[in-house]
């Protein structure tokens, strides 16, 4: 059945007592296409049901259905033409794991940071009321975890005040983000769920839940009513029935409604549903039937972050980690494990977390903020006026900086240089293995006079690149014959650039490595190797506008240093999905890339290798 679904109007046309046929068939597939390729499977599960009530109550594209996140967008794709095309789901070239405005006419925004899409969702509905427009709905669905955030907060302010404008809120309540949804909104969920005869769904009981939707008179009042919101619920989320007379009745409300679905997350595949760390939510691949890891993954950095910190905290009382929802992903399950009432779990949101830290250090504790790189974008005004301003000594662990790769232009990690370069007192960390990575994290730690930044890339973790010896506080990791060219390598690129120094050698280009670990502001001893050669390179997974490329550029200039410098980062624009090691490519940051650019650059000079 699904593959004669080629836009939603075929969904709609499907018989009612057909429909948990098509969202069995739905289900299978994601089991088998994701779990083998991988990507985000416990979200899609549980909103396979809730999606197909979405699309045969509104009619895409014309009524406009946004995506908070976007990573649960799965079923839509199905829905709406794309059944074909995943098997290449987040490969080159094939469908991005979030909604793209490229791909379809149904993926209305490109939405993948969290807590976003009721600010979309006002922001629509409001234009088209200014311009008359009232023949189409907006209908935004977020979870209960992106409710944490600030911004859907800020938004709620403003849709319940809008008595004309008719946007309807889906929330799809699984109790989970990641991890469980934590704060008094959480509670206040659960109190709604209890009192109305729901208090066992989220675990897959069923045997208590009403036959019908209760009356809205029915207490407590929630939270949303208060507000002013019409206010439907809670709902049976994998009832497709019970989900399209809900919708109906919010079109028919008129205003702001607010639709309260309940799901459970992995549903309908046991190994999510029996996986209580955070139901299967984004996996590499995994035998479908088991739920196995395929093949049992290499130690990543974000692991050996996690055990660091956890030895750390053994030595520092004073150690407190914060999480924005993201506890497993962070690395930061270790660290809890052993020291609970030491881990602050604040939500998505981002801008609490960093100002909270500051507050964190001025009580006198070492908080560490561990985030995704792509999400303290987010907070950059408090980590310059809350904790820069104050010298607040927070470190910032930034996993999956750089280019991540499948998961898209939006989360790389590649702006976190240029962005943090801009705050004064600001240290920077790269490491390239292990060993610099516990070195980083301990010297963050001892650091008294301002904030400090560890940042490391997805994927597999070196054990050890090792130094041959020290410059001023430099590693070398490669000895050139002759001071001709200087290759200055940032964190993880150094695997590139000891290749770069054999592919130069074989050219005749005497070529040292160096790595400086930490790359913000630029150590003395990068100024005065550089004094000593003819050419000095720099490698960087960020981009090269405003990155460290950037400031050894300026330090040179600001020091009276005539040295040509040729840069190499990622180019300052958005980057189509793909591995990290595609997308490095088409960045131009291989061997062979990088090669042929310093051939050219030296053409018209004095051959390098001459006397």
């Amino acid at each position: 059945m699904l593959q004669s679904i080629r836009s939603p109007a075929d969904a709609r046309a499907v018989p009612a007592e057909q429909v948990p046929v098509l969202a069995a068939e739905i289900r299978r597939l994601l089991i088998d296409k994701v779990g083998r390729r991988g990507g985000h499977l416990g979200p899609n599960l549980g909103v396979v049901e809730l999606t197909l009530a979405l699309h045969r109550v509104f009619e895409s594209p014309r009524d406009r259905i946004l995506w908070d996140t976007g990573h649960q967008a799965y079923v839509h794709k199905l829905l709406t033409g794309r059944v074909g095309e995943f098997d290449r789901l987040r490969l080159r070239g094939g469908l991005s794991g979030y909604p793209s405005r490229t791909e379809s006419e149904h993926d209305i925004i490109e939405n993948s940071h969290a807590s976003t899409v009721l600010s979309w969702a006002y922001g629509l509905a409001t234009g088209y009321r200014l311009q008359g427009v009232s023949d189409r709905a907006v209908v935004a669905v977020i979870g209960d975890g992106a409710l944490t955030g600030g911004m859907a907060w800020e938004a709620l302010n403003n849709i319940s005040a809008a008595d004309d404008i008719p946007v309807i809120i889906v929330v799809n309540d699984n109790g989970r983000s990641y991890s469980p949804t934590v704060g008094g909104l959480a509670g206040h969920l659960a109190a709604i769920r209890t009192a109305r005869g729901f208090e066992r769904f989220l675990d897959g009981d069923t045997t208590a839940i009403p036959s019908s939707t209760p009356s809205l008179d029915d207490p407590p009042e929630t939270f949303f009513e208060s507000l002013g919101l019409t206010y439907i619920g809670p709902i049976d989320g994998h009832d497709v029935a019970a989900v399209e007379d809900a919708l109906r009745s919010a079109v028919r409300a008129g205003g702001p409604v607010l639709v309260h679905c309940l799901t459970r997350k992995g549903n309908g595949y046991a190994p999510a549903e029996n996986d209580t760390a955070d139901r299967f939510h984004a996996i590499a691949a995994v035998d479908p039937d088991l739920g196995c890891p395929l093949p049992a993954p290499a130690p990543s950095w974000t692991s050996a972050f996690g055990e660091e910190l956890a030895r750390l905290g053994d030595r520092h009382p004073e150690v407190v980690a914060i999480t924005a929802a993201m506890l497993r992903p962070t690395g930061l399950a270790a660290f809890a494990q052993r020291f609970p009432e030491r881990v602050l779990d604040v939500g998505i949101a981002e801008q609490h977390a960093v100002t909270s830290a500051a507050g964190l250090a001025l009580s006198g504790m070492r908080p560490v903020v561990a985030v995704y790189s792509t999400f303290l974008n987010r907070a950059f005004d408090q980590v310059l006026m809350d904790v820069a301003l104050h010298r607040a000594p927070v470190t910032f662990v930034l996993d999956r900086a750089g280019i991540t790769g499948d998961d898209g232009p939006s989360h790389n990690g590649m702006w976190d240089i240029a962005l943090l370069n801009l705050v004064p007192g600001l240290r920077i960390a790269a490491p390239r293995d292990r060993h610099t990575l516990r070195a980083a994290l301990e010297e963050s730690l001892a650091e008294q006079h301002g904030p400090c930044v560890v940042r490391f890339p997805k994927g597999a973790v070196a054990d050890m690149i090792p130094a041959i010896a020290q410059h001023e506080n430099v590693d070398i990791l490669r000895h050139g014959p002759r001071p001709e060219v200087l290759i200055v390598s940032v964190g993880p690129m150094a695997g590139l650039c000891l290749g770069l120094a054999e592919r130069l050698e074989e050219l005749g280009m005497s070529a040292t490595v160096t790595d400086p670990r930490w790359i913000k502001p630029v150590r003395h001893g990068v100024m005065s190797l550089a004094r000593r050669h003819r050419l000095v390179i720099s490698v960087e997974d960020g981009i090269e506008g405003g990155g460290f490329g950037s400031l050894l550029v300026r330090r040179l200039h600001d020091e009276g240093l005539t040295v040509p410098v040729i840069t190499f980062g990622i180019p300052t624009r958005f980057l189509d999905h793909g591995s990290r090691n595609e997308v490095l490519a088409e960045c131009g940051l291989t061997v062979e890339n990088i090669t042929r650019a310093i051939t050219r650059h030296t053409a018209g000079l004095e051959p390098v290798g001459a006397p």
